[in-house]
């Protein structure tokens, strides 16, 4: 008799991958360099301790540092070097006070919640100054005056900037042609796929480097007049790929494979694109017998050629951005409701701080505001992953006091952490707590170092706020376990309604055609955007987790609908009409069919199709999409029936 195999829940396995990312090694000696010179000079003359403040200092830069343009992490590093030291001040002003420092910290938690309703820079710098407010109250004990530790404080934040954007000046660009040349590489590599599996990976991965390309040329784009013709001239051979982009789609989803002609060009697109040499010349298409999607490739080929010129855009004013961002406040009900339950469990954690036997338990309500950010992602996954990884954490610290650590050993363990960090940030939330634990103990206890009740106190306190979190911010929180995932379905159902508006009609004019490459954007964006918003809640083990998992096909059919109609607007144009009217209403009425079944719970109607040879792939698709939403038989596979079960009452979610 064979003995049965035990897999591991679907969830549990969610939590723990790590994602597949190379090792950001630019980041790596970056951080190392930025925690690890302080105290190494600092210790060279004589007094390691207060290398150990301006490491505290240069954390903040090091725990935001993110890819990007150098304007970019220029604005996302200053910004959050300034709240961190804000928050640090104020919780060195109310340090030792129980009295000042609790309201203190819950009012910092609950501005720093609002904060973050204003994009990621804002989400980023809004957990700083909360963690190092935190940290802020916790050195109180150390028996400097206030203004000498924030100094210190300063003092390692400038350094670790410095360190971080160095090298701007001799490669001020080098981060956008990096993404612009990736979106060639990644084209490259979707049409040279030779299954439908890589093909599709492929794909996904174009998506994310064609919108991480846009985001960064868009955001960083300088209104210098010198730099600016440089950024322009980016942006317009991106904009000049999207023609290639739909064309190599359409070849994809049909199927073919294109000449190792066409590859080899974008090949050499990006290279040109990474060495700022001029673009090679495009490959003639053949002259007999040129399939349609074969045209329409080497027609976009020629277009990347000629560029694609994009106006200037008009920058929007920091007022009006401070306008928007109320104006988000008033009429997002979620933010509040996110910031009531990061308010309520931070103060539920100074209470419980109070009460344990240990002292400066200022790490319970660390890990509690940490682990409830707002827009990070699942609570409960967090929570886990912060535990797993401070239990790590903590034996990393064991093995640092066993060895009894100090001097220039000690600088080589705190370079070693931080490097850790920079790959965690990528890799694994679970990962960053191993390392971010150890890290801070040394930091903030580094007079400590030797005491096993200090690490054994800090183990104590994690897991405390993690049970904080789970128990009163997830399991009593109303709607925490419910699914909350359908809404969002169908949101990309209309999104994707809008493509096959303007992607079906012929497109003659240079507005129509930038209309047309506007909602293509946007549906791909849509869907990268939707299968993450899943990817977090699959980690959960409660009935969304479930529901999101029976939803997978819906979304991977969601995705190749999008891609037959990219095939079909693709051809129209070269002596092929565009679908009538009626057949492109058909199509969006089956579209908006799904979204209406998902948001109100519903099996889908049966939906008249278009009876158009031309639409038959996109027919397929949808037909394949519908017995998705419907589901099997079984009740425990059927997303619409578990909805209907976990979600007995009509609401959009």
């Amino acid at each position: 008799m064979s003995r049965p195999d035990f897999a591991a829940p679907h969830w549990l396995v969610q939590l723990l991958r790590t994602k597949p990312v190379p090792v950001p090694w630019n980041m790596v000696v970056r951080a190392a360099l930025s925690l690890a010179a302080p105290l190494a000079v600092a210790y060279a003359l004589g007094d390691i301790a207060v290398g150990a403040l301006m490491s505290t200092g240069a954390l903040p830069v090091v725990l935001s540092e993110a890819a990007g343009t150098y304007r970019y992490r220029a604005r996302r590093l200053g910004g959050s070097t300034v709240a961190a030291a804000a928050g640090y001040l104020v919780g060195l002003l109310t340090g030792g006070m129980p009295a000042w420092s609790i309201p203190a910290i819950v009012v910092v938690a609950a501005i720093s919640a609002l904060i973050s309703a204003a994009g990621s820079n804002a989400s980023i710098a809004a957990l700083q100054m909360f963690v190092f407010c935190v940290l802020g109250t916790a050195q109180h004990t150390t028996g400097l005056p206030i203004g000498v530790l924030f100094g210190y404080f300063c003092v390692g934040a400038a350094w670790a900037l410095l360190v971080a954007l160095s090298t701007w000046t001799v490669r001020a660009t080098s981060q956008e042609r990096t993404a612009v040349a990736q979106v060639y590489i990644e084209l490259a590599a979707m049409l040279s796929a030779t299954d439908e599996p890589t093909s599709r990976v492929a794909r996904h991965q174009l998506t994310t480097a064609m919108s991480t390309a846009y985001d960064r040329l868009l955001i960083a784009r300088s209104w210098l007049s010198g730099r600016d013709a440089t950024y322009r001239r980016l942006l317009n051979r991106l904009s000049a790929a999207t023609p290639a982009v739909e064309a190599s789609v359409a070849m994809v989803n049909a199927g073919q494979r294109p000449p190792d002609e066409a590859i080899d060009y974008l090949t050499g697109v990006a290279a040109a694109v990474l060495a700022a040499q001029p673009l090679p010349t495009p490959p003639e298409p053949p002259e007999k017998d040129v399939d349609a999607l074969v045209a329409a490739l080497y027609a976009g080929l020629k277009r990347i050629e000629k560029g694609d010129d994009r106006q200037r855009r008009t920058p929007v004013s920091p007022l009006q951005r401070v306008r928007e961002w109320a104006g988000s406040l008033i009429s997002g009900p979620l933010t509040w409701v996110a910031a009531l339950r990061l308010t309520l469990c931070v103060a539920v954690a100074e209470v419980v701080a109070l009460m344990v036997p240990f002292e400066r338990s200022y790490w319970i309500t660390l890990t509690v505001g940490v682990v409830l950010k707002p827009d990070f992602g699942s609570v409960f996954g967090r929570a886990v992953l912060r535990g797993l990884g401070t239990v790590a954490g903590v034996g990393l610290g064991a093995v640092v006091l066993a060895i009894g650590a100090h001097g220039w050993l000690l600088v080589v363990l705190i370079a070693a952490f931080a490097g850790g960090v920079a790959v965690g940030k990528v890799r694994n939330y679970g990962m960053l707590g191993t390392f971010v634990t150890p890290l801070i103990i040394l930091q903030m206890d580094l007079a400590r170092t030797g005491s096993w009740p200090e690490v054994l106190a800090r183990l104590v306190d994690t897991v405390t706020g993690c049970v904080i979190v789970l128990v009163v911010g997830y399991l009593l929180w109303p709607g925490s376990r419910r699914p909350q995932v359908g809404g969002r379905l169908a949101d990309s159902f209309d999104t994707v309604a809008t493509y096959v508006r303007t992607a079906m009609v012929r497109t003659s004019t240079s507005e129509a055609r930038l209309a047309r490459s506007r909602a293509r954007r946007a549906a791909y964006r849509a869907l990268a955007d939707l299968r993450t918003a899943f990817q977090q809640v699959i980690v959960e083990p409660s009935p969304a987790g479930r529901q999101a998992v029976a939803w997978w096909p819906v979304i991977a059919g969601l995705e190749r609908v999008t891609d037959a109609v990219t095939e079909v607007g693709v051809t129209i144009g070269r002596s092929t009409p565009a679908p009538s009217p009626a057949d492109i209403g058909l199509v969006t009425d089956a579209l908006a069919e799904l979204s209406a079944a998902v948001r109100e719970q519903r099996d889908p109607d049966s939906m008249p199709m278009p009876d158009n040879p031309r639409l038959a792939g996109v027919v397929d698709q949808l037909g394949s999409t519908f017995d998705a939403v419907r589901g099997p038989d079984l009740v425990e596979q059927s997303p619409l029936r578990l909805m209907r079960r976990f979600l007995p009452y009509h609401r959009r979610t």
